[in-house]
């Protein structure tokens, strides 16, 4: 028989070495284990929903509450691009208003094109709606931290508290054993809880203790990032990629002047990029930009007679070219660097447990999707737990997890398959596999109908369907 809520739960000593005398923890529906954009997030969903506020949830977080106050000039180098998808979750429990009154900036197209050869392809909405907004993670963390403080009555958030180990019901509880999971913290306290939400990172305390297998190998890649100010200031509402034989660079915009720097490269380059001077690194990344030394004319010659025949066919089809911003200086202090690799848990749930974010799926940085899987992972979770409340269902039953299992890697799986490939594809200079793939983004790209059909359809061979259906969502 389940206790009521709160109710101390006190284990009965029928076997000696299980004999604690006088021992009680406080009983949770939803503990969240791991307090970054992904967790929080999660707790504010929880506590906003109607079914599900009233359930006693905690939020377990390592680190200090982390709040910008005032907000820095300064713009921070790690940044995330979110979808509208995800700006509607941040906005149903009151976290994008926060983030409306920091900064953001929304950007209205992407071009992606190769460095070897004249190919690229270019995503917009209808109507010069906004693709996405550019926004830096600790105004993400902090719309959220504030938000969580306006709902104290439906959330408990222990900030400094960290997990040190997690007891596991058996499958068939006995009679001296109990239902709930029990959790250890690093301050001696135990907790008990119905369900473990892990959002505890890439190296999941959490997914490792459930024995949950991963996954994962390193792309021996390393994203460099840097905030870069502009030449000149511009509208600045076009995120730009371009593919180098190395690794894909990306330049992101964060106002009028300033832009965000993602350069995906082998580990000895990164080194060298992080030593250089400002002028050179400036140099470095105007040149990734703009130099054509890894071009072919041959497969610029093929390229361009598939132009000519799809302008002859569709004479309106084709993407106007924009020229990239040049960049003029470096942020102080903002390069840094963080290595790549791709993560899959195997399962997403378990009797009592489900993961969420990076510590169920990690994923390259070049279709900017990492956080936006996670948000997807809250509202997914969030959705069958509120069905099984309203149902009078136990939360932590496989019943409607395994529905947030098959829903979500119905969903995530594509996609990280999509964004490898496009990792493998352009991280080569072999010319057959420059010549296809310029063939086939020059195709797609100037065929509206094919452009179109590609949006519509995931499974597609064309390596850019997924991603045309992630940023117009």
């Amino acid at each position: 028989m389940l206790l009521p809520l709160g109710m101390p739960i006190v284990h009965r000593c029928l076997v000696p070495r299980r004999c604690l005398s006088s021992v009680t923890s406080t009983l949770y529906d939803v503990v969240i284990s791991g307090g970054g954009m992904v967790g929080t997030a999660m707790a504010c969903a929880l506590g906003s929903h109607p079914h599900l506020r009233h359930k006693k949830i905690l939020l377990l977080e390592a680190g200090q509450r982390k709040v910008l106050e005032p907000l820095p000039e300064k713009f921070s180098n790690r940044v995330s691009s979110i979808t509208p998808g995800s700006a509607t979750l941040l906005a149903s429990f009151g976290a994008w208003d926060h983030i409306c009154t920091m900064r953001l900036k929304p950007y209205k197209r992407m071009q992606v094109w190769d460095a070897c050869s004249d190919a690229l392809i270019t995503f917009d909405k209808e109507g010069m709606e906004d693709m996405g907004y550019i926004i830096e993670n600790d105004v993400i963390t902090t719309a959220l931290t504030s938000q969580l403080d306006a709902m104290s009555e439906h959330v408990k958030v222990l900030y400094r508290s960290r997990a040190v180990g997690y007891t596991w019901p058996a499958p068939y509880t006995s009679e001296e054993g109990s239902p709930f999971v029990e959790i250890q913290l690093a301050d001696g306290q135990s907790l008990h809880t119905r369900l473990v939400i892990g959002a505890d990172g890439q190296n999941s305390m959490v997914r490792r203790s459930a024995g949950m297998k991963t996954v994962q190998w390193s792309y021996n890649h390393v994203a460099v990032v840097a905030t870069l100010q502009l030449s000149e200031p511009t509208e600045n509402n076009v995120a730009w990629q371009r593919f180098l034989p190395t690794g894909p660079i990306a330049l992101l915009p964060l106002s009028d002047t300033w832009s965000s720097l993602v350069w995906s490269t082998s580990p000895e380059h990164a080194s060298e990029l992080l030593k250089m001077n400002d002028e050179s690194f400036i140099d470095a990344v105007n040149s990734a930009f703009w130099s054509s030394e890894h071009h072919s004319d041959f497969i610029s010659s093929a390229g361009s007679l598939l132009r000519s025949a799809v302008s002859f066919l569709a004479p309106s089809g084709s993407s106007t070219r924009q020229l990239p911003p040049s960049v003029s200086h470096l942020g102080d202090q903002s390069r840094a660097a963080f290595p790549l690799g791709l993560g899959h848990a195997t399962e997403y749930v378990r009797q009592r447990v489900a993961l969420i974010g990076d510590a169920a799926h990690r994923v390259h940085p070049l279709a900017g999707q990492g956080v936006n899987m996670g948000f997807g992972d809250v509202a997914s979770l969030v959705h069958h737990l509120s069905k099984a409340a309203f149902d009078g269902q136990d939360l932590g039953s496989t019943r409607h997890l395994l529905e947030y299992e098959t829903e979500r890697q119905r969903q995530n799986l594509p996609l990280m398959a999509t964004i490898d490939l496009l990792k493998r594809l352009y991280n080569t200079k072999q010319p057959p596999i420059v010549l296809l793939r310029t063939l086939g983004l020059q195709a797609t790209n100037a065929l509206p109908p094919l452009k179109s059909h590609t949006g519509a359809h995931t499974y597609l061979p064309s390596p850019f369907a997924i991603l045309r259906r992630v940023v117009r969502r």
